[in-house]
């Protein structure tokens, strides 16, 4: 999986890596609102009991569509690390990655440099919130920097990057809601 053949003007083949992007947001988290009444940073804010279980039936989902994950990369805040901690377990990886780029108000643009810097992955998780993950799977699908897409908590999509990631060019594979991924997982 995340190589092609791809034929050379000579005539023998040769292996190009091409790189799939998970995309997936935080599962279900403490309410915001209950939450900054204990005066701590939103930042903070963990997932609930019921969002992990639910989620790890999501990540069971997961291991079903995907055989294997090379590298996962999360938002700092407390949510989004404890969903990849998820994640980063169910595919018997060793720990997640932690990057600003994925916080809620950073550029899309911003995990570009990232990516490029992970050529020889082939597929590679990101785990963060909306709407920067929709912004950002439309500035990669479209170039855009207004969303048309929505993923919902625990949700998650899968997008072909191709050789390299550039804005406008990734091809959406699929995209799955919590529920769906939990079927999958059940």
């Amino acid at each position: 999986m995340g190589r092609r053949e791809r034929a050379r003007p000579n005539g023998y083949s040769a292996y190009a890596p091409n790189m799939d992007l998970l995309v997936v947001r935080h599962a279900i988290a403490e309410d915001r609102e209950a939450f900054a009444k204990s005066g701590k940073d939103d930042a903070e804010r963990p997932l609930t009991q019921t969002g992990r279980k639910k989620f790890q039936q999501g990540a069971r989902g997961l291991r079903r569509l995907l055989s294997s994950i090379d590298l996962v990369a999360t938002s700092p805040h407390v949510r989004a690390r404890q969903t990849a901690d998820i994640l980063v377990k169910a595919f018997r990886l060793r720990e997640a990655v932690h990057l600003s780029a994925l916080l809620p108000e950073a550029d899309p643009a911003a995990l570009l440099s990232f990516l490029h810097r992970q050529r020889r992955k082939s597929l590679i998780a990101v785990v963060g919130h909306e709407p920067h993950l929709s912004k950002l799977v439309a500035f990669l699908l479209a170039g855009r920097r207004e969303s048309f897409t929505d993923i919902k908590k625990g949700g998650a999509c899968l997008i072909a990057l191709g050789e390299e990631a550039k804005p406008g060019r990734a091809e959406l594979r699929w995209l799955s809601t919590a529920a769906q991924l939990r079927r999958l997982g059940g």
